[in-house]
Protein backbone atom coordinates (compact mmCIF):
# COMPACT_ATOMS: atom_id res chain seq x y z
CA UNK A 1 0.00 0.00 0.00
CA UNK A 2 1.42 3.35 -1.04
CA UNK A 3 2.09 6.04 1.52
CA UNK A 4 1.47 8.88 -0.93
CA UNK A 5 -0.42 11.85 0.49
CA UNK A 6 -3.72 12.79 -1.09
CA UNK A 7 -4.34 16.00 -3.02
CA UNK A 8 -6.21 19.06 -1.80
CA UNK A 9 -9.47 20.88 -2.46
CA UNK A 10 -10.81 24.22 -1.33
CA UNK A 11 -13.51 24.36 1.31
CA UNK A 12 -16.04 26.90 0.08
CA UNK A 13 -15.41 30.02 -1.97
CA UNK A 14 -12.86 31.60 0.39
CA UNK A 15 -12.06 28.81 2.82
CA UNK A 16 -8.91 26.82 3.55
CA UNK A 17 -7.57 23.96 1.51
CA UNK A 18 -8.35 20.52 2.91
CA UNK A 19 -7.38 17.02 1.91
CA UNK A 20 -9.50 15.94 -1.03
CA UNK A 21 -10.83 13.15 1.18
CA UNK A 22 -11.96 13.69 4.76
CA UNK A 23 -12.73 11.27 7.57
CA UNK A 24 -16.17 10.56 8.98
CA UNK A 25 -15.60 9.95 12.68
CA UNK A 26 -19.06 8.83 13.83
CA UNK A 27 -18.12 5.16 13.94
CA UNK A 28 -15.04 5.71 16.10
CA UNK A 29 -17.14 5.07 19.20
CA UNK A 30 -20.77 5.18 18.06
CA UNK A 31 -23.40 3.44 15.90
CA UNK A 32 -21.39 0.62 14.33
CA UNK A 33 -21.07 -1.83 17.18
CA UNK A 34 -18.04 -2.64 19.36
CA UNK A 35 -14.88 -0.63 18.71
CA UNK A 36 -11.21 -0.65 19.65
CA UNK A 37 -10.39 2.82 21.00
CA UNK A 38 -6.63 2.39 20.60
CA UNK A 39 -6.96 1.39 16.95
CA UNK A 40 -9.42 4.22 16.33
CA UNK A 41 -6.94 6.75 17.72
CA UNK A 42 -4.17 5.26 15.58
CA UNK A 43 -6.48 5.58 12.56
CA UNK A 44 -6.89 9.31 13.19
CA UNK A 45 -3.11 9.72 13.23
CA UNK A 46 -2.62 7.61 10.11
CA UNK A 47 -5.26 9.60 8.24
CA UNK A 48 -3.41 12.82 9.03
CA UNK A 49 -0.14 11.33 7.80
CA UNK A 50 -1.87 10.56 4.50
CA UNK A 51 -3.09 14.14 4.06
CA UNK A 52 -6.60 13.83 5.50
CA UNK A 53 -7.31 17.12 7.27
CA UNK A 54 -11.13 17.40 7.43
CA UNK A 55 -12.53 15.47 10.41
CA UNK A 56 -16.31 15.19 10.76
CA UNK A 57 -18.35 14.63 13.91
CA UNK A 58 -21.64 15.83 15.48
CA UNK A 59 -23.09 16.47 18.90
CA UNK A 60 -25.62 13.69 18.27
CA UNK A 61 -22.99 10.95 18.03
CA UNK A 62 -23.02 9.23 21.39
CA UNK A 63 -24.67 12.26 23.02
CA UNK A 64 -21.42 14.21 22.66
CA UNK A 65 -19.07 11.32 23.45
CA UNK A 66 -17.74 11.29 19.89
CA UNK A 67 -16.65 14.92 20.21
CA UNK A 68 -14.98 14.14 23.55
CA UNK A 69 -13.20 11.14 22.03
CA UNK A 70 -11.76 13.29 19.25
CA UNK A 71 -10.74 16.22 21.46
CA UNK A 72 -7.23 14.98 22.42
CA UNK A 73 -6.35 14.32 18.78
CA UNK A 74 -7.58 17.75 17.75
CA UNK A 75 -5.65 19.41 20.56
CA UNK A 76 -2.43 17.68 19.53
CA UNK A 77 -2.86 18.73 15.89
CA UNK A 78 -4.93 21.90 16.10
CA UNK A 79 -3.05 23.78 13.39
CA UNK A 80 -3.17 20.83 10.99
CA UNK A 81 -6.84 19.83 11.08
CA UNK A 82 -10.21 21.27 10.12
CA UNK A 83 -12.84 20.38 12.71
CA UNK A 84 -16.39 19.94 11.46
CA UNK A 85 -19.28 19.30 13.84
CA UNK A 86 -23.05 19.70 13.72
CA UNK A 87 -26.14 20.72 15.66
CA UNK A 88 -29.90 20.15 15.17
CA UNK A 89 -30.66 16.55 16.12
CA UNK A 90 -31.62 15.61 19.67
CA UNK A 91 -33.09 12.50 21.22
CA UNK A 92 -36.53 12.51 22.79
CA UNK A 93 -36.31 12.06 26.59
CA UNK A 94 -39.51 9.99 26.48
CA UNK A 95 -38.40 7.75 23.62
CA UNK A 96 -34.63 7.32 23.02
CA UNK A 97 -35.31 5.89 19.56
CA UNK A 98 -37.06 9.07 18.38
CA UNK A 99 -35.05 12.01 17.08
CA UNK A 100 -36.13 15.64 17.25
CA UNK A 101 -34.92 18.41 14.93
CA UNK A 102 -34.08 21.73 16.60
CA UNK A 103 -33.17 24.81 14.54
CA UNK A 104 -34.29 27.50 17.00
CA UNK A 105 -31.88 30.19 18.17
CA UNK A 106 -31.87 29.14 21.83
CA UNK A 107 -30.93 25.58 20.96
CA UNK A 108 -28.24 26.59 18.45
CA UNK A 109 -26.53 28.78 21.04
CA UNK A 110 -26.68 26.03 23.65
CA UNK A 111 -25.37 23.48 21.16
CA UNK A 112 -22.36 25.47 19.99
CA UNK A 113 -21.23 26.20 23.54
CA UNK A 114 -21.56 22.52 24.46
CA UNK A 115 -19.59 21.41 21.39
CA UNK A 116 -16.84 23.94 22.07
CA UNK A 117 -16.48 22.55 25.61
CA UNK A 118 -16.46 18.91 24.55
CA UNK A 119 -14.02 19.53 21.71
CA UNK A 120 -11.87 21.69 24.00
CA UNK A 121 -11.37 24.37 21.33
CA UNK A 122 -11.97 28.10 21.08
CA UNK A 123 -13.50 27.98 17.61
CA UNK A 124 -15.15 25.38 15.35
CA UNK A 125 -13.81 25.45 11.80
CA UNK A 126 -16.97 24.25 10.06
CA UNK A 127 -20.35 24.23 11.81
CA UNK A 128 -23.21 22.38 10.13
CA UNK A 129 -26.95 22.46 10.53
CA UNK A 130 -27.37 18.68 10.73
CA UNK A 131 -31.01 18.58 9.63
CA UNK A 132 -33.63 21.15 8.62
CA UNK A 133 -36.64 22.04 10.77
CA UNK A 134 -39.14 23.00 8.07
CA UNK A 135 -41.17 25.01 10.59
CA UNK A 136 -38.38 27.58 10.90
CA UNK A 137 -37.29 29.61 7.84
CA UNK A 138 -33.80 28.53 6.85
CA UNK A 139 -32.83 32.19 6.57
CA UNK A 140 -33.59 32.56 10.28
CA UNK A 141 -31.48 29.55 11.22
CA UNK A 142 -28.54 30.67 9.09
CA UNK A 143 -28.89 34.15 10.54
CA UNK A 144 -28.21 32.76 14.01
CA UNK A 145 -25.31 30.70 12.67
CA UNK A 146 -23.90 33.84 11.05
CA UNK A 147 -23.94 35.55 14.45
CA UNK A 148 -21.70 32.75 15.74
CA UNK A 149 -19.21 33.59 12.99
CA UNK A 150 -19.31 37.23 14.00
CA UNK A 151 -18.67 36.26 17.61
CA UNK A 152 -15.62 34.20 16.65
CA UNK A 153 -17.08 30.87 17.77
CA UNK A 154 -17.36 29.45 14.25
CA UNK A 155 -15.27 30.06 11.13
CA UNK A 156 -17.40 28.63 8.31
CA UNK A 157 -20.98 27.46 7.93
CA UNK A 158 -22.31 24.22 6.48
CA UNK A 159 -25.69 22.64 5.84
CA UNK A 160 -26.65 18.98 5.72
CA UNK A 161 -29.53 17.35 3.84
CA UNK A 162 -30.92 20.51 2.23
CA UNK A 163 -32.45 21.01 -1.21
CA UNK A 164 -31.01 23.26 -3.88
CA UNK A 165 -33.67 25.88 -3.17
CA UNK A 166 -32.87 25.80 0.55
CA UNK A 167 -29.18 26.21 -0.18
CA UNK A 168 -29.87 29.24 -2.37
CA UNK A 169 -32.05 30.80 0.33
CA UNK A 170 -29.37 30.22 2.97
CA UNK A 171 -26.70 31.78 0.77
CA UNK A 172 -28.62 35.07 0.72
CA UNK A 173 -27.96 35.39 4.46
CA UNK A 174 -24.36 34.19 4.78
CA UNK A 175 -21.87 32.31 2.57
CA UNK A 176 -22.21 28.55 2.92
CA UNK A 177 -18.90 26.73 2.65
CA UNK A 178 -20.11 23.14 2.43
CA UNK A 179 -23.18 20.98 1.97
CA UNK A 180 -23.12 17.48 3.38
CA UNK A 181 -25.48 14.90 1.93
CA UNK A 182 -25.32 11.20 1.21
CA UNK A 183 -23.84 10.61 -2.25
CA UNK A 184 -22.70 7.28 -3.61
CA UNK A 185 -23.31 4.73 -6.31
CA UNK A 186 -26.40 3.77 -4.29
CA UNK A 187 -27.64 7.28 -3.39
CA UNK A 188 -27.86 10.06 -5.95
CA UNK A 189 -30.71 12.25 -4.63
CA UNK A 190 -28.23 15.13 -4.40
CA UNK A 191 -28.11 15.38 -8.19
CA UNK A 192 -31.76 16.52 -8.36
CA UNK A 193 -30.97 20.13 -7.45
CA UNK A 194 -28.17 20.49 -4.90
CA UNK A 195 -25.22 19.79 -7.21
CA UNK A 196 -26.20 22.55 -9.63
CA UNK A 197 -26.88 25.04 -6.84
CA UNK A 198 -23.59 24.26 -5.12
CA UNK A 199 -21.64 24.66 -8.36
CA UNK A 200 -23.22 28.03 -9.07
CA UNK A 201 -22.69 29.30 -5.51
CA UNK A 202 -19.14 28.05 -4.98
CA UNK A 203 -20.11 25.54 -2.28
CA UNK A 204 -18.05 22.42 -1.65
CA UNK A 205 -19.94 19.12 -1.55
CA UNK A 206 -19.06 16.78 1.30
CA UNK A 207 -20.64 13.39 0.60
CA UNK A 208 -21.26 11.26 3.66
CA UNK A 209 -21.62 7.47 3.42
CA UNK A 210 -19.86 7.35 0.02
CA UNK A 211 -19.38 3.63 0.65
CA UNK A 212 -23.06 3.01 1.30
CA UNK A 213 -22.35 2.53 5.02
CA UNK A 214 -20.00 -0.28 4.13
CA UNK A 215 -22.39 -2.19 1.88
CA UNK A 216 -20.55 -1.06 -1.26
CA UNK A 217 -17.33 -2.59 0.04
CA UNK A 218 -18.91 -6.05 0.18
CA UNK A 219 -18.05 -6.29 3.89
CA UNK A 220 -21.61 -7.42 4.64
CA UNK A 221 -24.59 -8.41 2.54
CA UNK A 222 -27.40 -8.64 5.10
CA UNK A 223 -27.51 -6.60 8.29
CA UNK A 224 -29.98 -8.98 9.95
CA UNK A 225 -27.54 -11.88 9.90
CA UNK A 226 -24.11 -10.28 9.91
CA UNK A 227 -24.18 -7.18 12.15
CA UNK A 228 -24.45 -6.86 15.93
CA UNK A 229 -27.71 -5.84 17.57
CA UNK A 230 -26.38 -2.36 18.39
CA UNK A 231 -25.37 -1.60 14.79
CA UNK A 232 -27.79 1.03 13.49
CA UNK A 233 -27.60 -0.33 9.93
CA UNK A 234 -30.01 -3.04 11.07
CA UNK A 235 -32.63 -0.25 11.09
CA UNK A 236 -32.03 0.85 7.50
CA UNK A 237 -34.29 -0.64 4.83
CA UNK A 238 -31.59 -1.18 2.20
CA UNK A 239 -29.58 -3.59 4.30
CA UNK A 240 -32.17 -6.06 5.53
CA UNK A 241 -34.47 -8.75 4.15
CA UNK A 242 -35.25 -8.96 0.45
CA UNK A 243 -33.84 -5.47 -0.13
CA UNK A 244 -30.42 -6.60 1.02
CA UNK A 245 -30.52 -9.61 -1.28
CA UNK A 246 -31.50 -7.46 -4.27
CA UNK A 247 -28.89 -4.81 -3.52
CA UNK A 248 -26.10 -7.35 -3.07
CA UNK A 249 -26.60 -8.32 -6.72
CA UNK A 250 -25.90 -4.71 -7.69
CA UNK A 251 -22.31 -5.08 -6.51
CA UNK A 252 -21.46 -7.21 -9.56
CA UNK A 253 -20.74 -4.33 -11.99
CA UNK A 254 -18.62 -2.68 -9.27
CA UNK A 255 -16.74 -5.93 -8.86
CA UNK A 256 -16.05 -6.08 -12.59
CA UNK A 257 -14.57 -2.57 -12.60
CA UNK A 258 -12.56 -3.36 -9.48
CA UNK A 259 -11.01 -6.40 -11.11
CA UNK A 260 -10.03 -4.35 -14.16
CA UNK A 261 -8.27 -1.77 -11.96
CA UNK A 262 -6.88 -4.31 -9.48
CA UNK A 263 -8.72 -2.40 -6.81
CA UNK A 264 -11.23 -3.19 -4.07
CA UNK A 265 -14.96 -2.61 -4.41
CA UNK A 266 -14.72 0.22 -1.92
CA UNK A 267 -11.97 1.93 -3.88
CA UNK A 268 -14.07 1.90 -7.04
CA UNK A 269 -17.07 3.30 -5.15
CA UNK A 270 -14.90 6.09 -3.73
CA UNK A 271 -13.22 6.76 -7.07
CA UNK A 272 -16.68 7.24 -8.57
CA UNK A 273 -17.52 9.89 -5.96
CA UNK A 274 -14.20 11.67 -6.44
CA UNK A 275 -14.73 11.72 -10.19
CA UNK A 276 -17.91 13.73 -9.75
CA UNK A 277 -15.58 16.72 -9.30
CA UNK A 278 -14.71 16.56 -12.99
CA UNK A 279 -18.16 15.46 -14.13
CA UNK A 280 -20.03 18.27 -12.36
CA UNK A 281 -17.32 20.91 -12.10
CA UNK A 282 -17.15 21.60 -8.37
CA UNK A 283 -15.10 20.52 -5.32
CA UNK A 284 -16.18 17.18 -3.86
CA UNK A 285 -14.63 16.01 -0.58
CA UNK A 286 -16.14 12.67 0.54
CA UNK A 287 -15.83 11.64 4.18
CA UNK A 288 -15.78 7.84 4.31
CA UNK A 289 -15.86 6.61 7.88
CA UNK A 290 -13.51 4.02 9.28
CA UNK A 291 -11.80 3.17 12.57
CA UNK A 292 -9.03 1.00 11.10
CA UNK A 293 -5.68 2.13 9.70
CA UNK A 294 -5.77 -0.41 6.89
CA UNK A 295 -9.10 0.97 5.68
CA UNK A 296 -8.01 4.61 5.73
CA UNK A 297 -4.96 3.61 3.66
CA UNK A 298 -7.21 1.76 1.21
CA UNK A 299 -9.68 4.65 1.03
CA UNK A 300 -7.10 7.37 0.40
CA UNK A 301 -5.49 5.24 -2.33
CA UNK A 302 -8.83 5.46 -4.18
CA UNK A 303 -8.06 9.13 -4.94
CA UNK A 304 -5.48 7.88 -7.45
CA UNK A 305 -7.88 5.69 -9.43
CA UNK A 306 -9.32 7.13 -12.63
CA UNK A 307 -12.43 5.45 -14.01
CA UNK A 308 -12.83 5.29 -17.78
CA UNK A 309 -15.96 6.34 -19.62
CA UNK A 310 -16.74 2.65 -20.08
CA UNK A 311 -16.37 2.11 -16.33
CA UNK A 312 -18.70 5.00 -15.58
CA UNK A 313 -21.25 3.76 -18.09
CA UNK A 314 -21.26 0.34 -16.48
CA UNK A 315 -21.82 1.85 -13.03
CA UNK A 316 -24.45 4.40 -14.11
CA UNK A 317 -27.60 2.22 -13.81
CA UNK A 318 -26.91 1.02 -10.26
CA UNK A 319 -28.63 3.77 -8.26
CA UNK A 320 -31.91 3.44 -10.16
CA UNK A 321 -32.11 -0.24 -9.21
CA UNK A 322 -31.46 0.08 -5.47
CA UNK A 323 -34.20 -1.43 -3.29
CA UNK A 324 -35.27 0.45 -0.17
CA UNK A 325 -34.96 4.02 1.05
CA UNK A 326 -31.87 5.54 2.63
CA UNK A 327 -33.66 5.82 5.97
CA UNK A 328 -36.70 4.16 7.51
CA UNK A 329 -38.05 7.71 7.96
CA UNK A 330 -37.15 9.80 4.93
CA UNK A 331 -38.59 12.94 6.54
CA UNK A 332 -35.07 13.45 7.87
CA UNK A 333 -33.65 13.64 4.35
CA UNK A 334 -33.74 16.41 1.77
CA UNK A 335 -35.17 14.06 -0.85
CA UNK A 336 -38.50 14.19 0.97
CA UNK A 337 -38.72 17.91 0.14
CA UNK A 338 -37.60 17.83 -3.50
Amino acid sequence: MTNSRIGKAQLGMDGPEVGVQGLGCMGMNFAYGPTDGEEARATLERALELGVTLYDTADLYGHGENERFLAPFFKAHRDEVIIATKFALTVSPEDPTRRIIRNDAQYIRQAVEASLRRLDVDVIDLYYMHRRDVNIPIEETVGVMAELVGEGKVKQLGLSEVTGAELRAAQTVHPIAAVQTEWSLFSRDIEISVVQAARELGVTLVPYSPLGRGFLTGSFTNADNELTDDDFRRQQPRFTGDNAKANAALLEPIRAVAEAHRASLGQVALAWVHQQTQIHGLPVVPIPGTRRRSRVEENTAATRIHLTEADLAGLEPIASKVAGDRYADMNFAAASRE
